[in-house]
């Protein structure tokens, strides 16, 4: 996969990313149509527990339902090297799903959108907040 798909941008949206967007977050309006989504099934869970932890189980559905067909497979390579960069990045206190998405995005060619204050000086990173 590269930088474009259709004509589309292509993103890999983390948890944080998804989660503005779908609790109406102004920074993230742009992130909402022009690009394709990509993410891990991972991401969704969060997701879904984020939101139905906040009493919106409605809008998990809905989020959930969307955005199923955007995860992309996480494979034991991945895993491996998650584990690798967050020992390596440990002093900035990324989360392990953090970490594989950001895996995940590079296996792919495209950015990590994140507003994860651990990412922004990184390489590879959409960062907005």
């Amino acid at each position: 996969m590269n930088q474009e798909k259709d004509g589309r941008k292509v993103l890999f949206y983390d948890t944080y990313a998804l989660y503005a967007i779908a609790t109406g977050e102004n920074t993230y309006k742009g992130f909402t149509g022009g690009y394709t989504i990509i993410t891990t099934i991972m991401n969704l869970y969060e997701l879904y527990y984020t939101l139905m932890r906040d009493n919106n189980l409605e809008l998990a559905e809905n989020f959930f339902n969307r955005l199923i067909s955007s995860c992309v497979e996480i494979n034991s390579e991945h895993i491996k090297k998650a584990a690798k960069f967050r020992f390596k990045e440990i002093k900035r206190k990324l989360s392990y799903l953090d970490c594989l998405g950001y895996i995940v995005a590079k296996s792919h060619n495209v950015k990590f959108l994140t507003g994860d204050d651990g990412f922004k000086t990184l390489p590879n990173v959409k960062f907005v907040k």
